[in-house]
């Protein structure tokens, strides 16, 4: 079982004397942390907002493809990622019922990094947090969103301690959310959807150890009412997770009377799929199996929404293909390319200059990543249908390459965001 070192869960002591800030972040993902380390290597004052304390287990995808590795890097988090992550990937499978089609998955250009790997969200949210604070950000953890105020040039983000409820007030010219999807803003909550629908999906996920799975392959699960995926992390974990449909997981659970809503769904994946069986034949699960949802993919970015949106606050495709993190890493690496230029940095509190950056870094998101949500909403729709799963495994299995092409339309060997730019973001030595 992972065990990384727990990171403090308080308030950076600097934070005392200070609540005002060039730039809040709220949600320390990928996303978030990236942020805050790329603008405080710039010179930026930053708060980074985070409610929940690290080290901690999320129903979010662990694999990182290609292209983001040397985004990783540039972050300060690169070697410690090549030390611990799991195994390249270099091989996709696509698994339905007793049948299973394997192609390999395209090798990016670079010449370092050519496959993905996968690494455990507690370990990789923990490494990058702490880069942020040593890059000079200024930490609130675990700190909650009470409220968020003012608007662009003058945000107030009202916010308090989970431990101790102090709560304090800050300000500063751009607010950027980078919070999962299922945790709105407070100023979304009235809105959140409060009706149920059979369709609506759920997430889960669990780590399992002892387990069969050849560490090189990512196998893609298709089945009725949902879908989901297998992969070797670090220190040998096998993680696997799923999204299922409403109406399924209660016929899941009506067949598995008497336990609980994981342990309903990790028996429906061992019946009905001879890849899962395969895989966990010897293994051992690790934990309590993690539920989060319903899941809503979609674009989150609005034209008339202040807030400068990163990672899943930005948008969300369906977990299918894996591209969650690559849309984390290079919304955040995107849109600070933008924030940072020294002709304009002055002009931060203008609401016109704001909105600008805003509308160019929105153009650019829809751009690279609204045709891999599209890719992701048609394979998933295949997938957890059986007159859908049918024809595609047959596909498949006539054609593998299909697969490695799909791997590449949805994105694992491009990346939206140029590494190399980082070096523009540093204006001073990174401590630690």
């Amino acid at each position: 079982m992972r065990t990384p070192t727990r990171t403090p869960s308080h308030m950076d002591s600097q934070t005392l004397m200070r609540t005002e800030f060039d730039a809040v972040v709220i949600g320390a993902g990928p996303s978030g942390s990236a942020a805050a380390i790329l603008l405080a290597r710039a010179g930026w004052s930053v708060a980074l907002v985070e409610k929940q304390a690290f080290p901690r287990r999320k129903v979010c995808g662990e694999c990182i493809a290609a292209s983001n590795l040397p985004l990783l890097h540039a972050l300060g988090i690169g070697a410690a990622f090549d030390a611990t992550a799991g195994p390249e990937l270099r091989q996709v499978a696509l698994m339905n019922g007793e049948r299973q089609v394997l192609a390999d998955l395209p090798a990016a250009a670079h010449e370092k990094h050519r496959w993905g790997r996968a690494l455990g969200r507690e370990t990789l949210d923990t490494l990058l947090l702490a880069r942020a604070r040593a890059a000079g950000a200024t930490v609130l953890q675990p700190w909650s969103v009470q409220g968020i105020g003012g608007g662009s040039g003058d945000w107030r983000v009202r916010v308090r301690a989970i431990d101790s409820h102090d709560g304090t007030i800050l300000r500063a010219p751009v607010a950027i959310a980078a919070h999962g999807s299922w945790e709105a803003m407070p100023s979304s909550r009235p809105r959140r959807r409060l009706a149920r629908s059979p369709s609506d999906l759920f997430a889960f996920k669990a780590n399992f150890s002892g387990a069969s799975l050849d560490g090189g392959v990512l196998p893609v699960l298709a089945f009725e009412g949902g879908y989901g995926g297998m992969v070797v992390a670090d220190a040998g974990n096998t993680t696997l997770a799923c999204c299922i449909r409403r109406d399924r997981l209660d016929t899941a659970r009506r067949e598995s009377f008497g336990l609980r809503a994981g342990e309903a769904v990790e028996a429906m994946l061992l019946r009905d799929c001879a890849g899962v069986r395969q895989a966990l034949r010897t293994a051992t699960r690790d934990g309590a199996w993690l539920a989060a949802g319903p899941i809503n993919p979609g674009i989150r970015l609005r034209a008339d929404d202040e807030l400068l949106r990163i990672g899943n606050a930005a948008g969300e495709a369906h977990p299918i293909i894996g591209e969650g993190m690559s849309m984390a890493l290079q919304s955040a690496f995107m849109l600070c390319a933008r924030l940072v230029d020294a002709k304009h940095f002055a002009q931060l509190p203008d609401v016109d200059r704001q909105r600008e950056v805003a509308r160019l870094y929105a153009a650019q998101w829809r751009r690279e990543f609204a045709p891999r949500l599209r890719l992701a909403s048609a394979f998933a729709q295949l997938a957890m249908r059986p007159a859908g799963a049918a024809p595609l495994m047959a596909l498949a299995s006539a054609w593998p390459g299909l697969l490695t092409l799909g791997a590449r339309w949805g994105g694992k060997v491009h990346c939206a965001a140029e590494p190399r730019a980082a070096a523009a973001f540093t204006t001073r030595p990174v401590q630690g």
